[in-house]
């Protein structure tokens, strides 16, 4: 009995350590949850009316332009790239797509040019960083004031938005019964988002090449893979996602100013890595910059019950966000390692 006793704990730490092993990548996702699950928990133990249908749906509706962000943002971290412009690419289209629904165009057409506004922009960093062989951080940044003072030569005002169906993707509210939770055509476009880009990194030959490339890129190459093009396709996915996020900030605020998102690009970038998806690229999942919102909205609302200046959110972010990038530089130096 001693022996096999013996035998089965000498063999239990091996059969973690190989579950870990396969399953690193997962690892900052779990610990994402589970620090979300931990705030839920105190936060309900000291307002004790925090987890309630109202506040539970304005974690999504109040969020859902920043779900739809963090997945672009995932594709281009995924790659190894960054994009510093989706703040100003959102303000720039929400402001293009205002003036345009001001002057009588229908919000039929004025949703399409927004989208393919944002597509060029990701595509023109995309193609300084491929072609002209421009650091994505520098790219992007040169993207971020090139929209930004787009944005303003639109506008120097806010644009009040009056079209109807635009409006109506963040007034019309569909819930179960009343006083359950509710969930606006905003937030139903944010978790359509997600789900897809979830599914596309997942099943797709498309999503595996960004895996492939973030992990290492000239090994990518030597396999054959289509490095140049998935490359630019992330940065056009990101840059229609910020287009899109242009519309569903618009609804939600039911105008377009030029200074909207300011500094959105970094609470983004902040709860895509906090949702564990690695900066240097290659691993990370769009479940876990869910999370990452999820956890950036829950703070937000707790300093917000507790009637603090909204600047601890940021005080608050910035130390998860260098917690979890320790986390990940030691995940990351353990599988190497192995």
């Amino acid at each position: 009995m001693t022996t096999a006793t013996t035998t089965a704990e000498r063999r239990s730490p091996g059969v973690v350590a190989r579950f870990m092993s396969r399953r690193a990548s997962w690892v900052p996702v779990f610990a994402a949850l589970a620090l979300l699950i931990v705030i839920f928990a105190l936060a309900q133990a000291r307002f004790g009316n925090f987890l309630t249908p109202r506040v539970i749906s304005s974690l999504l509706l109040d969020n859902a332009y920043l779900f739809i962000l963090a997945v672009g943002m995932t594709f281009v971290i995924l790659t190894g790239g960054i994009d510093l412009s989706v703040g100003a690419v959102m303000a720039f289209t929400g402001m293009f797509g205002a003036s345009l629904l001001r002057d009588g165009v229908p919000s039929a057409a004025v949703v399409p040019i927004m989208l393919l506004i944002g597509a060029a922009m990701g595509l023109a960093i995309g193609v300084m960083v491929q072609f002209f062989d421009v650091q994505p951080f520098i790219a992007s940044l040169a993207a971020m004031f090139a929209a930004r003072g787009l944005a303003f030569m639109v506008s120097l005002d806010s644009i009040k938005v009056e079209d109807t169906a635009i409006l109506w993707l963040q007034s019309t509210r569909l819930q179960v019964a009343p006083g359950s939770w509710y969930i606006t055509p905003t937030g139903i476009i944010a978790l359509l988002v997600v789900l897809v880009g979830a599914l596309v990194l997942a099943l797709t030959r498309f999503g595996r090449t960004i895996y492939a490339i973030g992990g290492n890129e000239s090994s990518a190459r030597l396999m054959g893979l289509p490095v140049v093009r998935t490359k630019l396709l992330a940065y056009v996915v990101s840059g229609v996602c910020a287009g899109l996020a242009g519309v569903v900030f618009t609804a939600y605020t039911g105008a377009s100013y030029p200074l909207n998102g300011m500094g959105t690009e970094l609470d983004t970038i902040a709860a895509v890595v906090v949702g564990g998806t690695l900066l240097t690229g290659g691993s990370g999942f769009v479940v876990g910059s869910m999370i990452g919102v999820f956890v950036y909205g829950t703070i937000k609302s707790v300093i917000s019950f507790l009637g603090a200046d909204q600047s601890w959110t940021r005080i608050s972010i910035g130390t998860l966000l260098l917690v979890f990038v320790v986390v990940q530089r030691i995940i990351v130096a353990r599988s190497n390692r192995r």
